[in-house]
């Protein structure tokens, strides 16, 4: 009995669109982003599933919500699945705090878990609560199919995770999760995964 989890990221904000981390932070969808979120709700009517699972954040209900319109289904929100604080990044780019600090950027290029940005969310911990999400969601609908979604960084810091690569290295492994992207991902029953795809499109049109 496996749960097919279908992991999607959530449309662009103008924050991503300027690469600005948005953490925790609410920032609406672009018009690009609302048009991701519509392409993936006409993928979720050609590729039913049994329930949406959300973070918290608007800008992934947003995303959800032509999904769960087109299957007709109320969206659960995970407040596991919420982004990653940033801390002193938030709102920035990476540029702009390495010019503040390069000495911290250069650490944090080298190893963003063991030097993640001063007043962050401890990416092992973030981890640690995204797969917790992930599994429960995982064993409520057993042999089902989940629309999952959340953010990009704590989605590749899970990836990681159940997938027994260092966390360490989510930023070279998984270099960018696309907006409104589909990546599978099968969770068997003690908990194991496998990752089945990886970024596909639900519009390829679509940045």
């Amino acid at each position: 009995m496996t749960t097919t989890l279908l992991l999607a990221r959530h449309g662009q904000t103008v924050w991503h669109a300027e690469n600005r981390y948005a953490g925790i932070s609410d920032i609406p969808l672009t018009d690009t982003g609302r048009a991701q979120a519509e392409a993936l709700g006409r993928w979720a009517a050609a590729h039913p599933v049994d329930a949406v699972r959300t973070s918290p954040l608007s800008r992934a209900v947003a995303t959800a919500d032509p999904a769960c319109r087109a299957l007709g289904l109320a969206p659960q929100l995970e407040p596991d699945l919420r982004e990653c604080d940033f801390g002193v990044v938030e709102g920035r780019t990476l540029a702009e705090f390495e010019a503040e600090d390069p000495e911290w950027a250069a650490a944090y290029r080298a190893d963003p878990v063991a030097h993640s940005f001063p007043g962050a969310e401890d990416p092992t911990a973030a981890a640690a609560r995204g797969v917790r999400a992930l599994r429960e969601i995982a064993a409520a609908h057993p042999d089902g199919r989940v629309l999952v979604v959340a953010h990009n960084t704590l989605l590749r810091l899970v990836l990681c995770s159940l997938l027994s690569i260092p966390a360490r290295e989510y930023r070279r492994v998984f270099p960018r999760l696309r907006n409104a992207a589909i990546s599978e991902l099968r969770v068997r029953p003690d908990g194991s995964a496998a990752l089945l795809s990886l970024n596909v499109p639900c519009d390829p049109d679509l940045p």
